[in-house]
């Protein structure tokens, strides 16, 4: 006999069936925990606070990256250290009066990423420059250049006062590479010495290059300025490089006037075929300490390995570090006779073929500066 239905409680009809339903929708509403509004209403300030704050500070921040440091006109010169850290960085600027303020300074410089990619040197800043002008600057590594001519003719120890003038090299290096064979054969130079390879141009060096650096810029540049084809014109002449080299030097000390300066080479180049010496009166105090003056008489007489008066044929190496175009004139000389020339005391030469030209040539110089001195 059946059970009467509960009509009040119709879920009892269903037994244990109804019991899970009933879990089974408990489980589906998961219980709301509420902040209290107290909580709510401190984390909104909070927040709040926290916004402008960093709005606030970001505009001070700005504010100062933009802002120059100084009102002065004035460039400082800085030494950054190999391996210094951002903070002795910092303290070598703050010194110079670049840094107005250390906290915001550091804090714009890690904004930037900066702390970890400054390369060391010699920088040159001016006072007005902006906080963020300079961590550009540093972090570009865009160090102080000197712009350095080196003229034609110059001879090594020309060339290491030059740079020294500077503060680019340290001479007492300079001199012992000049000289070192194992970098001179690094350089391709098959000589005893540099000099005649350091190549006289316009160079922008800095002070973080170092003295061999700045001397192996100098050679590379001869080697992209002497070309193979002029090195087999050289040998096809019967010259080395080296004695390539040392022929141009003559060249280029006996004028620096471009226009004779195959007519120059056309002299030695007849005197060497005549089996005639030189002469140039350069060779004769190439290796005087130091000499500055006119060529005397007892100089043409000096027992030197490098005075053609007394030697035969080109001296053993360069006497100047010669510029192209006197290297250009040793393989292209001058279709002429010339054997002798005398200077006009103007730069330029009188050209004879023969001893009594040349004399003739003398006089007339001779008598001409008489008359200008009588006016």
């Amino acid at each position: 006999m059946s059970n009467p239905i509960d009509k009040k409680n119709p879920q009892a009809a269903s037994g244990s069936g109804g019991r899970k339903s009933t879990q089974a929708n408990d489980k589906r509403k998961p219980v709301k925990h509420v902040l209290p509004d107290s909580i709510l209403k401190t984390i909104k300030y909070i927040l709040i606070i926290f916004i402008a704050s960093v709005i606030v500070f970001g505009g001070l921040l700005m504010h100062y990256s933009m802002s120059s440091i100084s009102e002065q006109n004035t460039a400082v010169t800085v030494d950054i250290p190999t391996g210094a850290s951002f903070f002795r960085v910092t303290k070598i600027l703050d010194e110079a009066g670049l840094v107005k303020n250390k906290f915001l300074f550091n804090l714009l410089a890690m904004a930037k990423r900066a702390t970890r990619v400054i390369r060391a040197g010699e920088y040159e800043f001016n006072l007005n420059l902006t906080p963020a002008a300079v961590i550009n600057k540093l972090m570009r590594g865009d160090i102080k250049k000197y712009l350095v001519t080196i003229p034609e003719d110059f001879s090594v120890k020309d060339i290491a006062h030059r740079l020294d003038y500077f503060r680019l090299i340290d001479k007492d290096t300079f001199f012992e590479l000049a000289k070192d064979k194992r970098f001179l054969d690094s350089l391709g130079i098959q000589a005893d010495s540099i000099e005649g390879y350091l190549f006289p141009d316009t160079y922008l060096f800095n002070r973080s290059m170092s003295t061999r650096q700045i001397m192996t810029i100098m050679v590379s540049q001869f080697w992209k300025k002497v070309t193979p084809e002029m090195v087999e014109k050289a040998a096809a002449m019967g010259f080395t490089v080296h004695q390539l080299v040392t022929f141009a030097s003559l060249i280029g000390k006996e004028s620096g006037y471009r226009d004779e300066k195959d007519l120059i080479s056309a002299v030695f180049h007849n005197r060497l075929k005549r089996r005639m010496r030189l002469q140039s009166d350069p060779t004769a105090v190439y290796d005087l300490e130091d000499y500055q003056g006119k060529v005397l008489l007892s100089h043409l007489k000096r027992n030197s390995p490098y005075n053609t008066y007394v030697i035969d044929g080109l001296p053993p190496g360069p006497i100047s570090n010669p510029g192209l175009a006197s290297i250009k004139a040793v393989l292209n000389p001058a279709p002429v006779k010339y054997l002798f020339f005398v200077s006009k005391n103007d730069g330029t030469h009188a050209f004879s073929e023969n001893m009594k030209q040349h004399d003739e040539a003398i006089k007339e110089l001779r008598r001409l500066q008489r008359e200008a001195a009588g006016k």
